[in-house]
């Protein structure tokens, strides 16, 4: 925290406690101009009546709070250094594009000014066709030609001239990334109801939160709430001046202990962040307005919940601040094997990959808990695939300004020459290994290692693109959208990889009206994760699992890199059979997972979910 924010908040915490209450705050922005100018920069004092700032600031300490009666220092600097973040944003990076390319002034540019801007200045150039060679020459290049047509028809939805809002809301959606918003551990409060959270037969659970960097609380100075004829009322004030002493970001209960998150809800003692692991049965309903993640396994042995039954419960909280993170069972394979098995009571996948200190960090998000985990399952990828992934791009758009046609010729390949920036990213990203050891896992890492490349080529299929995927990606982002969600390319859209037979690989690629069929495809021999058309996260994993058919004469195998439009995925289900659940109904989930920690399996429903980019042929 800077000298200027922490003078601010000293400023505001008049009986000096190191917290700020709502009545601290709105007192002083009422009395100090200097707090006033900080927490509402953007509004006249002057014409600002006094239930206006009252109203304003509730609002603002609401949203900080997230049901606590204080908020510390670190919350508040946090919260404007956010909303900072926000602002400071590259409007005038495209402002400067932008009067570069009206070159009449007037307020609105045309196509042909576009190309004029192209060829006369390489920054304009670079900008909106990254990586393309022949840009100054456009008027005498038919495939660059084509590309700033589609750009442009693209922006401007069938108007003759393009405006400055048109061009800033394009460049916004097409290359905006969100990455997991930081949560600061090292200060961060979490309070741990002791009974059922398993510190002494469960260890590494409470030991995932300690070494995580938290400061950790644990509340052992209560019975067990499961013995006959328990009140647990007479207990809650024992627990509340705890908390109260402790000042927690979130509070946290498993098992038996959920009965006392469940009082305190009830009695509206805690309304704040929470986490509970495994529904306790008496749990029937989750209160308005309070962010919750709610932990279960598929094969929970002490208190079984069918999956319908524990998505009704997390329907009961509030739109986009509730999230279930379920662990449950693959359906077998023909041999009878299951890929993977879902959590039991004392859920295993909460203490691998970082799971548990990022279900507490979701609970703490602004955006809400599952828009947390979805983000965080970029950082399970190497910093080199993440650097070539946002090199590619996360949308169709992107990809285009890549081509070397208009994607309308019979031969839907062109070869992406080695030595490029463009093929050294895609080498990056088949080459990339995980952060943490994948759970499918066939051969040893040195033998992928001796894999030798043979060749990449670049899909380009204009009527592919824009008759289906470019559809199917717009209506996806109008979908979220509906849904109170801000649609962000790499975190709802992603990259995998697929192989298949020689045969299938060319009916994807030169496929005019859609290149994957996923309500005719699976994976080998069973639907483990339900219908629908199966990728990777990892290319060895394909290359492993036999999925690229058998070898050609020369002894090479093809697969496909791809980008997936998944907007928010669940989990896989065998009885998933091309209708997803309800998300927020009417609306459905997009696609589905094998894992809502951290996915190495992505299974989409719908034809315009994948768009073929590469080709990649090895040995």
């Amino acid at each position: 925290m800077d000298a200027e924010v922490r003078a601010i908040c000293e400023r505001i915490d008049t009986d000096r406690n190191g917290c700020i209450s709502k009545l601290e705050l709105i007192a002083a922005v009422q009395k100090d101009p200097k707090v006033a100018a900080f927490v509402l920069p953007d509004q006249d004092s002057e014409h600002r009546s006094d239930e206006e700032t009252f109203d304003a600031v509730d609002a603002i300490f609401d949203q900080i709070a997230v049901g606590k009666q204080r908020i510390k220092y670190t919350d508040l600097a946090a919260h404007f250094e956010k909303a900072s973040a926000e602002k400071i944003d590259n409007t005038d990076e495209l402002r400067k594009l932008y009067d570069l390319i009206d070159a009449d002034k007037s307020g609105s540019i045309s196509k042909l000014e576009i190309i004029a801007a192209v060829e006369a200045n390489k920054e304009v150039a670079d900008f909106l066709l990254p990586n393309l060679d022949g840009a100054d020459h456009v008027m005498e290049s038919e495939a660059t030609f084509d590309i700033i047509n589609s750009l442009f028809q693209t922006i401007a939805g069938g108007k003759r001239r393009i405006d400055f809002a048109d061009f800033k809301a394009y460049f916004k959606k097409v290359t905006s990334v969100s990455a997991a918003r930081p949560i600061h551990r090292e200060s961060t409060r979490v309070f741990i109801i002791g009974p059922g959270f398993g510190q002494k037969l469960n260890p590494r659970q409470s030991a995932m939160l300690t070494n995580a960097g938290y400061q950790a609380h644990f509340c052992h100075g209560i019975p067990n709430p499961e013995t006959p004829h328990f009140s647990v009322q007479q207990y809650l004030d024992h627990i509340k001046e705890e908390m109260d002493a402790f000042g927690p970001d979130v509070v946290c209960a498993a098992s038996k202990g959920g009965v006392y998150l469940i009082g305190l809800w009830q009695t509206g003692l805690w309304r704040g962040p929470s986490l509970l692991i495994n529904a306790h049965p008496s749990c029937k309903e989750l209160p308005k307005g309070v962010p919750i993640v709610l932990a279960q396994g598929g094969n929970d042995e002490v208190y079984p919940t069918s999956r319908a039954d524990l998505e009704r419960l997390i329907s009961t909280g509030t739109e986009n601040k509730c999230f279930l993170y379920y662990a449950g069972n693959s359906g077998p394979m023909a041999s009878g094997q299951r890929t993977r098995i879902g959590d039991k009571h004392n859920m295993e996948s909460l203490v691998l990959r970082d799971c548990l200190p990022r279900l507490v960090d979701a609970t703490l998000c602004a955006d809400g808990p599952e828009a947390h985990m979805l983000r965080s399952w970029r950082e399970r990828l190497s910093e080199e695939r993440r650097e070539a992934e946002q090199w590619m791009g996360y949308s169709p758009e992107v990809l285009r300004k890549r081509w070397v046609t208009r994607g309308m010729d019979e031969e839907k390949l062109q070869e992406v020459l080695p030595g490029t920036e463009e093929y050294a990213h895609v080498m990056a990203m088949f080459r990339a290994t995980p952060k943490e050891p994948p759970v499918y896992s066939v051969t040893p890492q040195a033998t992928w290692d001796q894999v030798q490349v043979r060749s990449i080529h670049r899909v380009e299929n204009g009527p592919q693109l824009d008759g289906c995927t470019k559809p199917y990606f717009e209506s996806l982002r109008r979908n979220l959208e509906d849904q109170g969600v801000e649609f962000e390319p790499g975190t709802h859209t992603c990259w995998a990889f697929h192989g298949a037979r020689s045969e299938a690989i060319e009916s994807i690629v030169s496929n005019t009206v859609a290149g994957f069929q996923p309500l005719a495809s699976g994976t080998r021999g069973a639907n483990v994760w339900g219908s629908g058309t199966y990728f990777a996260r990892d290319a060895k994993y394909v290359a492993d699992g036999g999925f690229c058919g058998q070898p050609a004469a020369d002894g090479t195998r093809q697969m496909l890199v791809c980008l997936l439009m998944t907007g928010v995925p669940c989990l896989g289900d065998p009885d998933h059979k091309g209708v997803l659940p309800f998300r927020n109904k009417p609306h459905r989930y997009n696609s589905s997972v094998d894992s809502l920690s951290s996915p190495e399996i992505f299974i989409v429903q719908h034809p315009g979910g994948a768009l073929p980019a590469y080709l990649i042929t090895f040995a």
